[in-house]
């Protein structure tokens, strides 16, 4: 072979004009041309990249805002030897960093391995002869074997000489294979199913179709849920409201001339206001969700795709694969020219049978028609340049292939069922298959069937379909197929599929008149990968919140663009790794129980997001109001460790109980409209709970005993030594009031429960009795396990406060009693409401 003597344009990626272009000749590069190049990057290198990186990943989660405060707080409190307090207080964001961190680095993994094509090795042609070399080693320029069975590797014409045929379904979602000849693009990612030829490798690495494919599909692109976006302004706005407190009170301590000790302790309690918690307790949801979700045969990859499905208002879906088995079941036979239907038949099915390479056409029928084979002297395989197959039996020679091949005129019975989604094949006899040179040619044809081939819906889609339609959910067909075979097909699935729009329409339409379209169209065919992300973008313009199903590469961008991506397991690698559920059982049956758990964590969550700010609204003006009447500060660092009752295992609980609840548009009005009683009477209860037994314990060294008497008594219940430091009095009366304070929020916080998940009508004051006694034993649970903390001194005494104390349980009991009634009151007849003149609902 003659010696390459001239090479391509040296731009990656620049277009190759022609056939006729330097460098565009079967005869391929020199290894020292390849290797000048290689050094030069124009090597098909596998993409890289594309994510975050690990530095970036664990600066962002670890060394946030938030957990540089606490990490200050607690570096301090170390230093002062506060080892407990230490802990309370930066334990949970550290918690909250590691699981986010852990969670952010295994999808970088698990996206960084993405790739679209496989690395087996390829052929190529260096100094004139072939060799075989691995995907990575091809350089622009090089020229390539390409054969049967092949994956295209590079983007690049098929040179002159070669004819091929490309299944391009992974990428356009076209289901029939392309016929490609010398001129036109061979693409990555495709495959070769037929023919031999030459390609000319003209865009590489990450230039090429794939490469551009992976790159996107790498990606970032994890949305935050409505209720994650809720949680956090909420956070926010609590650090916000925490951080004007704290300056206020900071700056009181350092006028009063509070020990460094003391202001620690006191950042670390204004610290421990926000509900940082939450995001922890949302974890802990999903990850309790997405195991339940699995046994259903949904694998969720990205932790909040559990409650983000609950969300969906449209579902996207392919058809191939999605609604459909991939699968062809045989629906009707229909003779021609006077032959009867036992003898069709029964030719119909000795052909599949001998067909020495089957195919979903050829195995549907024999499927159906179950025959001896036949003995086959001669067989024309099907190809998509012919249209059709034939074998050369002693039962004589047959050939079935499309009308339009077969068949001229077409009848008007093949139309007709076209428009129902059906795929029609001829079945006829031939005189010949080939000619006198021995190439496929027909002679002598005459029809003796129509074969209706239809594709085969899964088993449940019809019930999905049923269900979703119920749930007001919205369903839209994406498909590279025929726009009326794709509606036909959905039609059969129960859709009301209208007037389908092939994707060509959707080309040089502007965002308005497109968002127009989408809106009134429920099915879209020959769609190609733009098309569909296009789509899904669309929808989101309008405010729609978008599942996309899929299983193709060609569906991967769309995945990525909508809120929720779905793939099927049996889809591609790419599709499976870039989805954030993977339907393990191929059903998209399972979303609609999986967005039934979305609902069970919103109703959860929601429920836990009362109970949060409860306490932390309640805490703060407590805060504030004894820190005004100069009585101390209520709370150590170590007393917030009783959170652990109060939030920590009621949240937990209480979402794992909780039924599904529908996404709430008022969740924030509501959320005010139960907080703000629930701080104002609570708190207002705890300030007079504190002040009652801080004045009270001071009152004791005033009654005419003597200080050591005094000192006795309280040493006697208390089981704490002060001695005489004449800042006795004051810290017994903190301490004391702290306690009873204490004792009394976790009390209440615990009855504050029964008014959110009431198991009776006494309770059912803010809302209807939820009928699941759970919540009200764990109450009882709860008052038990924090009666056992101030009767077990290594208890009492981690958690600062003091022992067994006839005064703090007397005051404490005795407020309880008006402040549930008072907050009944509130609840029941809307006092809040009533006073800031807002709508209160018909009936209150």
């Amino acid at each position: 072979m003659k010696q390459r003597t001239e090479a391509v344009a040296e731009t990656p990626g620049a277009d190759v004009p022609g056939i006729d272009a330097p460098g565009a000749d079967a005869f391929g590069l020199t290894e020292a041309e390849a290797e000048a190049r290689r050094r030069r990057g124009e090597a098909n290198t596998a993409v890289r990249g594309g994510s975050r990186g690990y530095g970036e990943i664990l600066r962002t989660n670890v060394f946030s805002f938030f957990n540089l405060v606490l990490f200050v707080i607690g570096a301090t409190l170390l230093a002062l030897g506060r080892y407990s307090d230490a802990l309370i207080s930066v334990g949970l964001g550290l918690i909250n960093a590691v699981i986010s961190t852990v969670q952010e680095i295994r999808a970088k993994r698990k996206l960084d391995q993405l790739q679209l094509l496989e690395r087996a090795t390829v052929v190529v042609v260096r100094d004139g002869v072939e060799r075989t070399i691995g995907p990575d080693r091809v350089v622009r320029g090089d020229v390539l074997r390409v054969r049967s069975g092949d994956q295209i590797v590079v983007d690049g014409p098929l040179l002159p000489g070669g004819r091929v045929e490309a299944d391009e379904s992974l990428l356009t979602g076209e289901s029939d294979p392309v016929v490609k000849a010398p001129g036109d693009d061979l693409l990555s990612g495709s495959h070769c199913v037929a023919g031999d030829g030459h390609q000319l490798a003209r865009d590489v690495g990450a230039h090429s179709h794939a490469g551009r494919l992976t790159a996107e599909a790498r990606r970032t692109s994890t949305d935050a849920t409505p209720l994650q976006r809720r949680i956090e302004f909420v956070v926010r706005l609590v650090m916000l409201l925490t951080a004007l407190m704290s300056g206020a009170i900071l700056a009181q301590a350092a006028l009063e001339g509070f020990t460094l000790l003391r202001v620690v302790q006191i950042t670390a309690v204004l610290s421990g206001l926000i509900p940082y918690g939450l995001f922890f307790l949302i974890a802990l949801a999903y990850t309790a969700g997405a195991v339940r979700i699995a046994r259903r045969g949904a694998l969720v990859q990205q932790v909040n795709a559990v409650e983000s499905v609950s969300n969906v208002d449209v579902v996207c879906t392919d058809k191939t694969g999605t609604l459909t088995t991939g699968n062809l079941t045989l629906a009707e036979i229909v003779p021609l020219g006077g032959h009867g239907d036992r003898d069709a038949a029964a030719a119909l099915g000795g052909f599949a049978a001998g067909v020495s390479a089957p195919n979903l056409t050829s195995a549907a029928i024999a499927a159906a028609l179950p025959a001896a084979a036949w003995t086959v002297r001669d067989e024309v395989p099907f190809t998509s340049s012919l249209r059709w197959s034939g074998l050369v039996t002693e039962h004589g020679t047959w050939v079935l292939g499309a009308p339009g091949a077969l068949l001229s005129p077409v009848p008007d019975a093949v139309a007709a069922r076209t428009g129902e989604g059906l795929r029609v094949l001829v079945l006829a006899r031939a005189a010949g298959v080939r000619d006198a040179a021995g190439k496929p040619a027909l002679t002598g044809v005459e029809p003796v069937a129509l074969v209706a081939l239809a594709d085969e819906l899964r088993a449940d889609v019809v019930e999905t379909v049923a269900r979703f339609r119920d749930d007001g959910v919205q369903l839209k067909v994406l498909s590279g197929d025929d726009p009326r075979t794709v509606a036909a097909i959905a039609a059969r699935a129960g859709l009301d599929a209208g007037e389908p729009v092939p994707g060509a329409d959707l080309d040089g339409l502007d965002d308005a008149r497109l968002d127009e379209l989408v809106a009134r169209t429920a099915v879209f065919g020959r769609v190609a990968p733009e098309h569909k992300e296009r789509i899904v973008r669309s929808l989101r313009r309008q405010g729609r919140y978008v599942a996309m199903i899929g299983d193709g590469v060609n569906d991967a961008r769309a995945l990525k663009q909508a809120q929720v991506g779905v793939a099927m397991r049996s889809g591609s690698t790419v599709t499976r790794d870039v989805a954030d559920i993977v339907l393990t059982g191929d059903s998209f049956g399972v979303l609609p129980p999986a967005r039934e758990e979305g609902r069970r964590i919103i109703g959860g969550i929601g429920i836990s997001l009362y109970v949060f700010l409860a306490r932390v609204g309640s805490q703060g003006l407590v805060i504030l109001a004894v820190t005004m009447l100069g009585m101390g500060f209520p709370y150590t660092p170590t007393q917030v460790g009783l959170t652990l009752f109060t939030v920590g295992i009621p949240t937990a609980f209480l979402t794992f109980w909780a039924a599904p609840a529908r996404p709430d548009p008022h969740l924030l009005r509501n959320l005010a409209r139960f907080v703000l009683p629930a701080a104002i009477v609570t708190a207002g209860f705890g300030t007079a709970v504190y002040t009652a037994l801080y004045q009270g314990i001071l009152r004791g060294f005033s009654s005419g005993r003597t200080p050591a008497e005094v000192i006795d008594d309280f040493e006697s219940y208390t089981g704490l030594t002060y001695g005489t430091d004449t800042d006795f009095t004051v810290a017994a009366a903190t301490i004391g009031a702290q306690t009873g304070l204490s004792t009394f929020f976790c009390y209440a916080s615990f009855l504050l429960i029964l008014f959110l998940a009431p198991p009776g009508r006494f309770f059912a004051a803010w809302t209807r009795p939820a009928g699941d006694r759970r919540p009200a034993y764990l109450v009882m649970a709860l008052v038990v396990a924090f009666t056992a903390v101030l009767l077990v001194p290594a208890l009492w005494s981690y958690f600062g406060l003091t022992g067994p104390a006839g005064p703090v349980f007397e005051v404490v009991l005795v407020s309880l009693v008006p402040w549930f009634a008072a907050l009944t009151v509130a609840y029941r007849y809307r006092v809040l409401e009533r006073l800031l003149g807002l709508d209160v609902p018909p009936g209150r």
